[in-house]
């Protein structure tokens, strides 16, 4: 099923769902459809990345109210173990208590509002004490004891229980939200749950885990992801294998939307047909894992080629790939969970990323980059790395766990966030002007922020 716009059949490439239908590839739900949604045509003000006005109602309306993740299971095993989230104003402590369930916490003592825990910090306690008067509860919120309790005969325990959030689990991933009226996790997703019934995040472990500040707004870091039309200016080394033109974008519900692009589908501004070898070659440009070239076979595509090899790989990585398509293995399928969660659920780039406020600087961001790997057959899980933050000057390359072809990818994305930001200051014309297609999810993200800060 394809619902393409009048005005993307001016596109130079055929769109994704035209190539599967002409080269004969079969894929499953829910790739095999298109969901595009026309969202006006007005500019986007730049003073929604930049006013202080605005930027504290996203707080007080926004992220007070929306469903996000703030850690995995796999962080909080054990009672007692706990992380600490922040987003803004808010820092929230997720652990794991006696009984092994989950509970949220804001991270403020009741007593005069120390934080118990520094922010984006982890560890394990057997209680929850303030580190200025000592001041405890135990894992579930209750109060414990308070010293000097001779001089607080007016406080009551059953007063003092920790304010708590709403929490609920999906895909291995916990999630919160501060509003106690919030609809549940599932219907907010939705649907999310139903599109992921192949792909199953609870499977899966934390390989690597960077996090980078970003000289820039949290919505303008999560736009520069959102789209695949700024590829033939920014990754020119990945225009053989990925077509800007024929990236499909899909608007699925209130909170979700998907870009799929598929991979050795070279992009039209290349001005040749290239061979079936060209393209699996350009598809591996900068893979530093390829010590042999791979050849085509004769009659072969790159599509299978590539999926293929990856097949070889998974194994000897002990990882099952099952009934998994070529698609589902080598292609790129981008879903958005608003406001800034970003999952790709194929095996050959298995990435989460996350943006998010940092502090209370509207021009400051925080990017968390997950590469979520498939669970070896063998069931043994590898416990979470701790995350390696770099700062606004430091390049990924740096990062020894990443791939340096990855790495040049995502230096290359960050280095114009900062050039950006400054840009809406200095501006004359005072909005971005987005292409109805290509850019359809930005406008989307803001059309979603919107229904929260007017309602």
């Amino acid at each position: 099923m394809t619902n393409i716009p009048a005005f993307a059949m001016n596109s130079p490439g055929p769109s994704v769902q035209e190539i599967l239908e002409k080269t004969n590839e079969k894929v499953p739900y829910p790739l095999d459809f298109e969901s595009y949604k026309f969202l006006g045509t007005e500019d986007i003000d730049f003073s929604r990345y930049t006013s202080r006005e605005f930027f504290q109602k996203e707080m007080d309306k926004m992220w007070s109210r929306v469903w996000q993740w703030a850690c995995r299971e796999e962080h909080i095993p054990e009672p007692g173990d706990y992380t600490v989230y922040d987003v803004g104003q808010y820092s929230i402590v997720v652990v794991r208590t006696d009984e092994g369930s989950i509970k949220a916490f804001y991270n403020s003592c009741l007593h005069r509002g120390t934080k118990f825990f520094h922010s984006d910090t982890q560890g394990a306690v057997s209680q929850l004490t303030c580190p200025f008067h000592g001041w405890t509860w135990n894992l579930d919120g209750s109060l414990k004891k308070i010293p000097n309790a001779w001089d607080f005969e007016h406080v009551k325990a059953e007063d003092l229980h920790l304010p708590e959030l709403k929490v609920e689990t999906w895909g291995g991933f916990v999630f919160i939200n501060m509003d106690p009226d919030a609809k549940p996790l599932k219907e907010y997703i939705a649907p999310l749950d139903d599109h992921f019934k192949r792909w199953n995040l609870a499977d899966r472990y934390i390989a690597v885990h960077v996090q980078k500040e970003l000289p820039c707004n949290w919505k303008a870091a999560a736009e520069a992801f959102l789209e695949n039309y700024h590829t033939q200016t920014v990754h020119p080394q990945l225009i053989g294998s990925s077509s800007s033109p024929s990236t499909q974008y899909d608007i699925l519900g209130d909170h979700l939307s998907r870009f799929y692009n598929l991979t050795t589908v070279p992009d039209p501004v290349i001005g040749r047909e290239l061979s079936e070898q060209e393209r699996l070659d350009m598809a591996l440009v900068g893979d530093g894992s390829m010590n042999n070239p791979v050849q085509v076979p004769e009659g072969g595509t790159a599509r299978n080629t590539l999926a293929e090899m990856l097949r070889k790989q998974f194994a000897a990585m002990d990882i099952e790939v099952g009934d998994l398509t070529d698609a589902e293995i080598i292609d790129t399928m981008e879903y958005t969970l608003f406001p800034n969660m970003f999952l790709f659920p194929g095996l050959s780039l298995p990435m989460i990323y996350r943006f998010r406020p940092l502090g209370m600087d509207p021009d400051k961001s925080l990017f968390d980059l997950i590469f979520l790997r498939p669970v070896p057959r063998s069931g043994e899980r590898p416990s979470p790395p701790e995350p390696i933050r770099i700062g606004i000057e430091d390049s990924y390359t740096t990062v020894p766990e990443l791939d340096p072809g990855m790495a040049e990818v995502y230096d290359q994305d960050t280095n114009n966030m900062g050039l950006q930001q400054l840009g809406f200051y200095t501006a004359k014309k005072r909005g971005q002007t987005l292409g109805n297609y290509q850019e359809v999810r930005i406008r989307h993200l803001h059309a979603t922020v919107d229904r929260y800060l007017e309602d």
